[in-house]
């Protein structure tokens, strides 16, 4: 079954993220991306909190939704998702403050040891890009 949104309140959802780092960090970035995307937080599957919406296609015919801009917040680090590649936001990343990377997440451990402003950029960025329409169009199915 494909991820998809849910009726869960996020709220409720946050109130019971641990450890305590992990839920302030949460109720940071939710905050972040409310005010960056200027949509309401929804439940994506089980733990992604997800604001506004792209489409996909890829060259197979396969296609589907997922959120334009997004995170988890995982007991390791507070996942990030960056549907553009974290490498169209290198010059940003530079200036993050401690974090690490996968292809399209951003881990961060501890919002206060980063620079907010930036990272409130670069999810301005990503959001951009992704919601400007031809975005979700790709080339192959990776």
């Amino acid at each position: 079954m494909a991820t998809t949104w849910t009726d869960r309140d996020p709220a409720a959802y946050l109130d019971a993220v641990t450890p305590a780092v992990r839920q302030r960090d949460a109720r940071t970035l939710c905050d972040l991306m409310e005010r960056v995307t200027n949509e309401a937080p929804r439940l994506f599957g089980t733990s992604m909190i997800g604001f506004g919406e792209y489409r996909y296609v890829y060259a197979s015919g396969h296609s589907g939704h997922a959120p334009a801009a997004a995170f988890a917040p995982r007991k390791a680090a507070s996942t990030v998702y960056l549907p553009d590649g974290v490498g169209a936001h290198e010059d940003l990343l530079a200036r993050l403050g401690p974090h690490t990377t996968g292809v399209g997440c951003l881990y961060l451990k501890d919002l206060e040891q980063v620079d907010l402003a930036v990272l409130e950029e670069l999810v301005r960025r990503s959001w951009a890009t992704v919601t400007a329409g031809t975005f979700g169009q790709r080339a192959a199915e990776s």
